[in-house]
């Protein structure tokens, strides 16, 4: 039996990156996934007949390179595909209380959209950073 999970999704902050006492980058992001709501085997619809979305956030954690370069590429609101397992943690808090939790160690994270882009003064599209993309 394999832990594989696939996810596509929205960041829903820009990564966050740390570096461990001995040198390992962790960088994590959340990520938003959505999936119609269904009612009685019908997909639920508002009041204007749209469909009514039902959305998920997951914690991803990425290592080393693979962080590096999720840090540099990914921005808030992107659209991402994350392929990875799931990591359940277990902890006692400050008050003594045993928490648990849920994460997905990425293995790969492919790029479905770019980050939000400007235009220059040459009309050329430039990334937030001011850097080309």
């Amino acid at each position: 039996m394999q832990n594989i999970v696939i996810l596509a999704g929205n960041l829903g902050a820009d990564p966050e990156t740390n570096t461990t006492p001995n040198d390992t980058r962790i960088t994590i992001f959340r990520m938003a996934t959505s999936r119609a709501r269904y009612s009685e085997g019908r997909v639920v619809r508002d009041e204007n007949g749209y469909r009514v979305q039902d959305t998920e956030w997951h914690r991803i954690k990425c290592f080393n390179g693979l962080g590096k370069t999720v840090q540099q590429h990914c921005k808030e609101g992107m659209k991402v595909l994350v392929r990875g397992r799931i990591h359940y943690t277990k902890w006692t808090d400050a008050a003594g209380i045993e928490r648990y939790g849920c994460e997905i160690i990425a293995e790969t994270v492919d790029f479905l959209s770019r980050p939000k882009q400007t235009q220059n003064d040459d009309g050329k599209f430039i990334d937030d950073d001011d850097i080309p993309f």
